[in-house]
């Protein structure tokens, strides 16, 4: 895309602006405000957080067209998506609050995500992604915080912020470079009820067979279930987890569930991010990972901190995922 620079300032400076809506919005409203359901759309639920932050995209989005034509998805627009001008070049596909649950609560930071791919209609696709911003949403008790961004064969850039000051610091984007899960954080999925028990059985076997065996009584390996795939890509971009799968769709079918709530493209359109920083991220049995750039398409994926891990631990979680009955969808 010959606009990238462009996207990139208008993403980030949206992506700002529903940061400080939201710091405004947390230190006025109490938290059963915040977490009120408003409605229930295809995407998921809408919270009473949400609406903030969607209000604020589509004030962005109006002063845009006035240079550019595009698309725009996201959740609370039509399925898919909304045109703004004629003959739109561009989609956008954004997540204005990824993590919503452990923000609302404020409990956790949450990400705000965006993605530019070039339009091609129904044929837009997760691949097609060539710019990827992503930036934190903290909490109240929190004054520092992460932009991450990253374009096609560009690299991925960190830049870390004082909300206070507004001073930002460039820092390296460095993933682990470790070859094995022990003494690290890595997490299989498993937020919410339906397919719990399937779920940990696979993340036991998975981890006996990765460690070959670990030592009773030692904490050898630490999961960290953060409600928020972007917020996952993150941690391991910058260094802090190893290994992050979210197999719920496989699990779903395989336990015979329909209309459950998984990770969405909208979700993940920024790996972009995490695998131009060098993490590797696949679909759960290693091919690439891919799906139309929308918000209701059920996605499992895998991700890793380096192609090591990738290639050591890809073939035992195929296996394991095999042998418990999961098979590709």
């Amino acid at each position: 895309m010959n606009h990238s620079r462009a996207w990139l300032d208008r993403l980030l400076a949206m992506q700002h602006a529903v940061r400080d809506a939201l710091r405004v919005s947390m230190a006025r409203q109490d938290l059963e405000h915040q977490a009120r359901q408003v409605r229930d759309d295809d995407g998921d639920t809408i919270f009473g957080i949400d609406i903030d932050a969607e209000a604020v995209l589509l004030g962005h989005c109006e002063a845009w067209a006035r240079h550019e034509s595009f698309v725009v998805v996201a959740e609370g627009l039509p399925p898919e998506g909304r045109t703004f001008g004629v003959n739109p070049r561009t989609r956008i596909i954004v997540d204005p609050i990824d993590g919503t649950r452990g923000l609302m609560f404020d409990k956790r930071s949450a990400w705000s995500l965006a993605a530019v791919a070039p339009e091609r209609g129904a044929d837009t696709h997760l691949s097609s992604v060539e710019l990827a911003v992503m930036c934190e949403l903290p909490t109240t008790r929190q004054t520092i915080v992460e932009d991450l961004f990253a374009s096609r064969g560009g690299g991925a850039t960190r830049r870390r912020i004082d909300t206070n000051t507004g001073a930002s610091t460039e820092l390296p984007l460095r993933p682990s470079a470790a070859t094995t899960l022990r003494h690290g954080f890595a997490t299989i999925c498993n937020f919410f009820q339906g397919g719990k028990e399937l779920t940990a059985r696979i993340e036991e076997e998975f981890l006996r067979r990765a460690l070959d065996g670990w030592v009773d009584g030692k904490a050898e390996v630490y999961t960290d279930q953060y409600i928020s795939s972007g917020g996952q890509l993150a941690e391991l971009a910058l260094g802090r987890d190893r290994f992050v799968a979210d197999i719920r769709p496989l699990v779903h079918e395989a336990l015979g569930h329909a209309d459950t709530l998984c990770c969405r493209p909208y979700d993940l359109c920024t790996v972009l991010v995490a695998t131009e920083a060098g993490c590797v991220v696949t679909d759960p049995f290693g091919d690439p990972l891919d799906g139309p750039l929308d918000t209701t398409t059920n996605l499992g994926f895998v991700a890793y901190a380096n192609q090591n891990l990738a290639k050591k631990l890809g073939p035992v979680l195929a296996e394991v995922l095999t042998a418990n009955g999961v098979g590709r969808r």
